[in-house]
């Protein structure tokens, strides 16, 4: 019972996926939360209070006024109640408000007063999902600081299959129980993540590169901020958006700029994750115009980069995690102990391009953890979020256990 003593607020909004409220507010009681529940007017034509006053013996608010006596429900006195206001479904419309701080409801009272952790798992149909101003609304809460619950992939009510579809109850219940459970264990953490290709020009048009996207990586600092995690994202080129205006995010290109980088943030991180895909080698000379077709073939001079993990694990400090990734194509588990060892790596997380859903370009993801202690933990295929997820619940370990080796020594 991961969430004992925990009260929570779930607030539901009028969605069809309102039958899956039900079901989350019983998980979350499962798992020892004390549930209140408020349902906007909207949500009460899809489903009754008593639903859920039954699942959590308390009785449910709907609004402001609480009888014709004027006796009213106080929103602050809640909100300060809280440790988590956790809104699922969250609609188009009270997403919408929550961004603008429109206050017409008691949801959105007990949210403008809430000094908790807020999360939203926004449910609609996928136009409405897609939409821009939906899309700056959700933008605009992450930067507030709210846990977006990303709504996943699947069939909607109207007939139609895509994005938009309320996130499972179990994936919810996960998440809560994460950040309860890593929360206090990450906040204020100085963590380092790298992610995505590096680019290495041959002249001012072509480059060598490959196909990493760096979802991986910025999934991983996504959640670690989300944590309370103070989180430094060095990126090679992607299209992806930085997850939060609270990540400090540094741009680079080339390998060398992304090792200097990293030797420039690494002294003063409790951790740092080496998930980008950093070119091994780069062309000895640049071309200062383009290289222009010729008869014959072309030869071109690579040199080799500097390995940042090397870099990073030959100067661990104590007390530092540094955590290393290995993508390979054949003998998987004999190329990945070997890199865990000769990096001084403290877990390394090997994923296998022989693994159908796995790799490059991917929203999914099969990866084996590996750490100094030969142990040895091979997940099953997920998404891209839980392997995340499961990265960072083994980073804690990781970082707990150095803390307690640190204070045994002293």
């Amino acid at each position: 019972m991961m969430l004992r003593g925990k009260k929570v607020i779930l607030g539901v909004c009028g969605s069809i996926a309102v039958y899956k409220a039900a079901y989350l507010t019983r998980l979350l009681i499962k798992e020892g939360a004390e549930v209140q529940v408020i349902l906007t007017s909207s949500a009460s034509s899809f489903i009754g209070p008593l639903t859920f006053s039954t699942l959590t013996g308390k009785p449910v608010y709907d609004s402001l006024v609480k009888n014709e006596a004027g006796e009213w429900n106080n929103h602050v006195e809640m909100a300060l109640w809280a440790d988590l206001l956790l809104i699922a479904p969250a609609s188009a419309n009270t997403l919408c408000k929550m961004a603008q701080g429109a206050c017409d409801n008691l949801l959105t009272a007990v949210y403008l007063s809430a000094k908790c952790p807020v999360m939203v798992a926004p449910a609609m149909d996928l136009d409405m999902y897609r939409h821009p101003a939906t899309k700056a609304n959700l933008e605009k809460l992450k930067s507030y600081g709210t846990i977006v619950i990303d709504a996943e992939y699947g069939f909607l009510a109207s007939g139609l299959e895509g994005e938009g579809r309320l996130a499972e109850p179990e994936h919810i219940t996960e998440v809560v129980k994460n950040y309860f459970q890593h929360s206090n264990k990450l906040h204020g953490r100085k963590v380092v993540v790298t992610a995505g290709p590096t680019y290495e020009p041959l002249d001012p048009v072509r480059f060598i590169g490959n196909h990493s996207t760096g979802k991986m990586g910025y999934e991983i600092a996504h959640q670690l901020d989300q944590l309370g995690a103070s989180v430094t994202l060095i990126s090679g080129p992607t299209s992806l958006k930085v997850p939060s205006d609270s990540i400090q995010f540094v741009k680079v290109q080339k390998a060398e700029e992304m090792y200097n980088a990293v030797m420039e943030h690494v002294s003063t991180a409790d951790a740092v994750i080496l998930s980008a895909a950093v070119a091994d080698y780069t062309p000895k000379e640049v071309a200062a115009q383009k290289i222009k077709k010729k008869e014959g073939g072309l030869s071109i001079d690579l040199v080799k980069t500097k390995d940042i993990a090397a870099a990073v694990g030959a100067g661990k400090k104590s007390g530092q995690v540094v955590v290393g990734f290995a993508l390979e194509t054949e003998n998987e588990l004999d190329n990945a102990f070997a890199k865990l060892e000769s990096k001084n790596l403290d877990f390394i997380v090997l994923n296998s391009l022989n693994d159908q859903g796995a790799g490059f370009g991917h929203d999914t993801n099969k990866v084996t953890f590996i750490d100094r202690n030969n142990k040895v933990q091979t997940f099953e295929l997920k998404s891209k979020k839980e392997v995340a997820s499961d990265i960072i619940s083994e980073l804690v370990k990781h970082l707990e256990r150095k803390k307690e080796e640190t204070t045994s020594i002293h």
